[in-house]
């Protein structure tokens, strides 16, 4: 199995907007933070705040933040729509590929059954499992409790 780097970035953006406890902050943030793209991070954001899972603000003040608790961000689900392909063999694409042994080949039905598995493990768990341990995350994030930024213990 295989996660696209869209999708890993979108993981570690909402853990890094769930670590600052609901305080907005900016795509630039979050790239320095990982060491990552802006750019790419901003077409990450973009997708979550249509997904209804971060919101925006324009302007001077403006930023991203999460748009619900962390709670209610099953992982699951946003696995499955920031994916755009689970086909992991041909026989699997969406025109049934063009394998000659597709009518007798019981690979797919192991494969779609090992997805099935793998995809049932991120059904189990929230972003809110992920940020278990925020203040050990918020230090290596280089997020500062301030004014703006108050960093509370999920414990």
């Amino acid at each position: 199995m295989r996660m696209t780097q869209h999708t890993d970035y979108a993981l570690r953006m909402l853990i890094y907007l769930a670590t600052r406890s609901g305080d907005a902050c900016t795509v630039s943030d979050v790239a320095d933070a990982y060491g990552l793209s802006r750019n790419h991070l901003l077409k990450v954001a973009l997708n979550l705040k249509n997904m209804g899972l971060v919101e925006t603000t324009r302007g001077r003040t403006g930023g991203i933040a999460l748009a619900c608790p962390p709670e209610r961000i099953n992982l699951g689900r946003l696995v499955r729509r920031m994916e755009d392909d689970f086909a992991l063999v041909e026989c699997l694409k969406t025109d049934g590929g063009h394998c000659v042994i597709t009518p007798a080949c019981r690979l797919k039905d192991v494969v779609r059954e090992a997805l099935d598995a793998y995809l049932a493990v991120f059904d189990k768990y929230s972003l809110a499992d992920l940020t278990a341990n925020i203040d050990i995350l918020a230090r290596l994030l280089d997020i500062r409790p301030g004014k703006d930024n108050v960093i509370t213990s999920a414990d």
